[in-house]
């Protein structure tokens, strides 16, 4: 009956781990490939230009 605990821990840390994913994601907190601060190449328009902020930019 062992393998009751291991599936229950499995499933509760893989649930943990996309919630945090979830959480992270809407609360802003992934940095898109560079530091907050940072600014892209010269003459570049920033990632977010016409978007709101977390949204994705659509074609």
């Amino acid at each position: 009956m062992w393998y009751f605990s291991w599936i229950l821990g499995i499933g509760v840390a893989l649930g943990f781990g996309i919630i945090n994913v979830m959480w992270l994601d809407a609360n802003g907190k992934f940095l898109n490939g560079h530091e907050p601060g940072q600014t892209g190449p010269k003459g570049a328009p920033p990632g977010d230009t016409g978007t709101q902020h977390g949204e994705a930019r659509r074609p």
